[in-house]
């Protein structure tokens, strides 16, 4: 299993957007997601946590294909010859109903307020 280390985490840490790339019925499924969702609710050692909660179509195509590619990118990451870098993860992926790490991070919100 790949690592989340590098260049790659500190592209994840700095971006302010996130494509998913999966297969669908027609072809690519595009979707997005915030940067900042993704650091709160986590990049693990070799994981990273989206939440999903609209993505119908996405789920359904996830349950005939998991393969996906996500595409981050951020300017304030030095590239190899200019400011700027992005990357490509490919792997697998799943969609789930509830995440543990997304129930946690409501209850430290809730207790902040």
């Amino acid at each position: 299993m790949a690592k989340i280390e590098g260049d790659c985490r500190d592209v994840c840490e700095a971006t302010e957007f996130v494509t998913i790339v999966i297969t669908g019925d027609d072809g690519p499924h595009v979707v997005g997601n915030w940067g900042d969702y993704m650091r709160a609710l986590g990049i693990g050692a070799d994981t990273i946590v989206l939440p999903a909660g609209r993505y119908r179509q996405t789920a359904q195509n996830l349950r005939k294909n998991d393969r996906k590619q996500l595409l981050v990118a951020s300017r304030k990451v030095q590239g190899v010859r200019s400011p700027g870098t992005g990357l490509r993860n490919e792997g697998a992926c799943r969609a789930t109903t509830a995440s543990g790490k997304s129930d946690e991070r409501r209850k430290d919100e809730t207790r902040r307020t």
